[in-house]
């Protein structure tokens, strides 16, 4: 093996490792419940796309304002992120993984709602790192009650 081949797979690695960081980060922060600019532009480019149970946003303040609106909905919640696999080419990459989420409902009744499904990521990388573009959670099975969602705060943005 060359030393041009060598780099080319310490990078590729070093990629893997920067991109699964960034989606175990990005899972506890949800559970850490912060989302102010700094949490948006710590995962997300300025435009994302972001397909979620509650509809799909465009652009990194409609995702923050989104959500803030969803995760208002609970008292705690842990996600868990597993199986993920990273294909990178070049600056680009996807990141796909299996995603289980337990939410507590912040109504008062201390219900509890879980959510299992896919996760899928395009990303970039920035001057900044890596940083989710588009990503689309498709939710395959439920359990308990879903919290009630007020009318007209999750309209499409």
């Amino acid at each position: 093996m060359d030393l041009e081949e060598m780099q080319r797979q310490l990078r590729t690695l070093t990629d893997r490792a920067e991109i699964t960081d960034l989606m175990d980060r990005y899972l506890r922060s949800l559970d850490d419940g912060v989302f102010d600019d700094e949490w948006a532009r710590a995962f997300h480019t300025e435009d994302v796309t972001a397909e979620m149970p509650v509809g799909t946003v465009r652009g990194r303040e409609a995702l923050l304002r989104r959500v803030r609106q969803a995760m208002a909905l609970f008292d705690r919640t842990v996600h868990f992120g597993t199986d993920i696999t990273v294909e990178i080419d070049g600056d680009r990459a996807t990141a796909r993984g299996a995603q289980l989420s337990t939410h507590v409902l912040a109504d008062g009744t201390d219900g509890v709602f879980v959510s299992a499904g896919h996760v899928e990521n395009e990303l970039v990388r920035t001057a900044d790192g890596w940083r989710i573009s588009a990503s689309a959670l498709r939710v395959v099975w439920t359990q308990g009650t879903p919290p009630r969602v007020p009318q007209g705060d999750f309209t499409a943005s």
